[in-house]
């Protein structure tokens, strides 16, 4: 079956409420290289980048969905790779959709919340608001050893090509009160609001140095699984919702960066 790009990306924008939910600027939800059509195969990927446009071409699709999109360095001249890149697109006739925070904040496709489940934690409330969204998941445990916790993360993160670090804690620590950011998840406002609610425990994709720094004193534990592997689950998801709703092919294009 095939079905106008039109038709599915109002579905996508109606299901994630592209409109509704904000951004930052250069994230640019929605539809971002349009094509002849129709969508016959669809490939999803974390990013938009070379490797996963010759994926996509790879696998016969001519739809791109991804997390990251194209133009994250903003408004910049169409030369070398950035060219190269739209190049592929135009000749391969692949569509591209992008959808950021508004998939992070999914109530059913969120990066966090599927992170949680497969992880076993049952969520309770949002976490990481954005301008008044909750991109992120928290939930109390069951007096869950910490270590037990750290490698369940390690071996989602490793299928996902990334291994965890985690901020200093003792090898009896207990959590009570955790909480899941992917993606950066460990800016200054994140770890606010993870005192506010007296979590012990913060998983995120990464974060900066000072982070692990400040974690200890703020009585946290942090644990980076990579914003890569934090970020492939909620692409995978909606393929798999498209392909089931829509009967088209969809397959998931392996790019990890290793961060």
């Amino acid at each position: 079956m095939t079905i106008p790009l039109t038709d599915l990306a109002a579905h996508l924008d109606a299901l994630l409420r592209i409109e509704d939910v904000p951004d930052y600027p250069n994230a640019l939800n929605g539809v971002q290289v349009s094509h002849r059509g129709p969508v016959r195969s669809i490939a999803t990927a974390v990013d938009a980048s070379a490797a996963t446009i010759q994926g996509a071409v790879a696998a016969d699709a001519n739809l791109l969905l991804v997390h990251h999109g194209l133009f994250w360095g903003g408004t910049q001249p169409l030369i070398g790779h950035r060219y190269e890149r739209i190049q592929a697109l135009l000749n391969n006739d692949v569509a591209v959709y992008s959808a950021h925070l508004p998939l992070d904040a999914h109530d059913v496709y969120g990066n966090s919340r599927l992170l949680a489940a497969e992880l076993g934690l049952r969520v309770t409330a949002g976490f990481a608001q954005f301008q008044g969204v909750a991109c992120g998941v928290r939930g109390d445990a069951d007096d869950l050893r910490t270590s037990e916790l750290l490698s369940k993360v390690d071996a989602f993160a490793q299928h996902h090509g990334h291994r965890v670090v985690a901020s200093p804690f003792s090898r009896d620590r207990r959590t009570r009160h955790w909480a899941i950011c992917s993606g950066a998840g460990a800016g200054a406002a994140t770890l606010d609001e993870a005192s506010l609610f007296g979590v012990d425990t913060l998983i995120v994709g990464e974060g900066p140095h000072w982070s692990a720094v400040e974690a200890p004193e703020r009585g946290l534990t942090i644990i980076y699984a990579g914003h890569y592997a934090t970020e492939a689950l909620g692409v995978m998801a909606l393929g798999a919702h498209l392909a089931s709703t829509f009967a088209l092919p969809h397959q998931f294009i392996t790019a990890p960066t290793g961060l």
